[in-house]
């Protein structure tokens, strides 16, 4: 270890030092690890401050929710009686990209945090091509901003409880809110509140193009038929609240652009639940070499790096299934090992490794390969190309077939060559989030009746909806449609429609 200045000694720090280890790290993240980062915020903030965040999804600004309140409640009750600790920091995908750090935490953690937030995540963030595809870090405040202020100005206009009983149902519906088609919507304050006045005129134009159709006493169909119907409304249709937003045929001009604040905003947070296990993986791989280059700078003291070891440990380990603790995989866990994994095979592979890996073993640069896997991949993809077969051992993975049906568990898939490619296989489809969620489509629409909606819900390997939870998200989606809605639970590969599920809209 190199005999260098302390960055601090001790617990304590104050602005000055937090300068001092920013620009420490800095040149270690730049032209050791290649990162490239947007610039820094780093904000320090109080427990009730983080609590507030925890409550309205990290946002520094956002319009008000009863559901944020009810939140910061219950995460400050949890711990006050001290059965949850806080996170050391929450980071913001903006340019520039905002890090909010703990005022209690030590000199050494706020180093630990910095590297892993405002470095790590932070250059993921800028580089991996599902947040280059789905999010505008340069205007995402600026929307925030302007979200706020019109849903604060339809809160004066037209009353607290109509605007919140909107929200709820855009809540409700926030998950079957987003696209997943690769194609991108730039949110930006200028534009958005320029094409409200447009959209308001083409919405106009729409509606009367489609519902002037819709038949009164008469039975008149719409002229074209049911092809020219389907056509006009854009289905099928996966974004539900796209489709309500354009479509609802009683909704307000307001009550659509509230719609599509929160279904801009669901698609913003969407990156990041394809990409949980890398983005944790990479911040968490980032701050252990940034924090190991430190130490072996002289820049952090023994006890300093003793101490990010016993919470670098912490957050990495993997509990056992038997464990009060398990949660299933650690996603901190899981990344990092995948991460150094690459790093080792990069580096020094062994026969078996060139035989899986062959463009990646013995590249020698394990950076370039770790920098190309943040880029280009997100957690599915991730795992099914660069899961090795040491990783599979060391982690001790195999496969259970659990059918309801047997009287047994089926241990499937164990190491071997077959069964590694299958282990591989069956844990990245647990991290394909479009397919773990439930595929439901607004199919239909019954013009020239009562003016039903009707959607479908693909039931893969027998699962089905939770009947409790579709019955209140139906009457969410009945209120906003207008009219009746009919969910239909079909099997994916017959067609066959298995379960239904209806709400009606209530009569004012």
């Amino acid at each position: 270890m190199k005999s260098g200045p302390l960055l601090f000694q001790g617990k304590d720090w104050n602005f000055e030092t937090l300068r001092r280890i920013h620009d420490a790290i800095e040149p270690i993240a730049e032209k050791e690890l290649g990162l490239d980062i947007f610039p820094n915020q780093i904000e320090v903030i109080t427990v009730e401050q983080m609590l507030d965040a925890y409550a309205a999804t990290g946002m520094p600004i956002f319009y008000r929710h009863w559901s944020f309140g009810k939140k910061f409640v219950q995460h400050q009750t949890v711990y006050e009686k001290g059965l949850q600790d806080l996170a050391y920091e929450i980071v913001i995908n903006s340019n520039p990209c905002i890090s909010y750090i703990m005022e209690r935490s030590s000199a050494t953690m706020q180093t630990l945090v910095m590297a892993h937030a405002a470095f790590g995540h932070n250059h993921f963030f800028k580089n991996n091509y599902q947040f280059r595809q789905w999010t505008a870090p340069e205007s995402i405040l600026d929307y925030l901003s302007f979200a706020r202020n019109y849903i604060a100005s339809c809160e004066e206009r037209y009353g607290h409880d109509e605007v919140e009983r909107l929200l709820d149902a855009g809540h409700a519906l926030m998950a079957q809110g987003v696209d997943r088609s690769p194609h991108k919507r730039p949110l930006d304050l200028q534009q958005e509140e320029k094409r409200e006045r447009d959209r308001m005129q083409e919405r106009e134009r729409l509606y009367n193009d489609l519902w002037r159709t819709v038949p009164g006493r008469s039975r008149t169909v719409v002229k074209g038929g049911k092809d020219r119907q389907r056509a006009l409304l854009g289905l099928p249709q996966e974004n539900i609240l796209y489709f309500l937003e354009k479509a609802a045929p009683r909704l307000r001009s307001w009550q659509r652009e509230v719609l599509r604040i929160v279904r801009l905003i669901a698609q913003y947070f969407y990156p990041q639940q394809l990409t949980k296990v890398m983005n944790e993986g990479c911040a968490t791989y980032c701050h252990y070499r940034i924090m190991t280059r430190l130490h072996e700078e002289g820049l952090i003291d023994n006890g300093s790096f003793l101490e990010f070891l016993h919470s670098h440990t912490s957050v990495i380990r993997q509990p056992m299934y038997y464990e009060p603790g398990y949660g299933g995989v650690n996603p901190y866990a899981l990344g990092f090992d995948m991460m150094q994994d690459i790093a080792r095979i990069a580096k020094n592979p062994t026969p078996e490794d060139r035989v899986w890996f062959p463009d990646l073993a013995g590249t020698g640069d394990e950076m370039s390969a770790l920098r190309d896997v943040w880029a280009n991949y997100r957690d599915d993809s991730f795992i099914a190309q660069f899961l090795s077969p040491a990783l599979m051992r060391k982690w001790r993975l195999f496969h259970v077939v659990d059918q309801s049906e047997l009287p047994y568990l089926e241990v499937s898939s164990i190491h071997n060559e077959r069964g590694y490619r299958e282990l591989r296989r069956r844990l990245a489809a647990e991290y394909d989030a479009p397919a773990q969620s439930p595929h439901i489509e607004v199919v239909d629409v019954d013009l020239a009746g009562a003016r039903k909606l009707v959607l479908h819900h693909q039931v893969a390997e027998g699962r089905f909806l939770d009947a409790e939870e579709a019955e209140l998200v139906m009457k969410h989606l009945a209120a906003l449609w207008g009219y009746e809605v009919l969910l239909q639970e079909v099997d994916k590969k017959s067609g066959e429609v298995l379960k239904e599920h209806a709400a009606f809209a209530a009569t004012s």
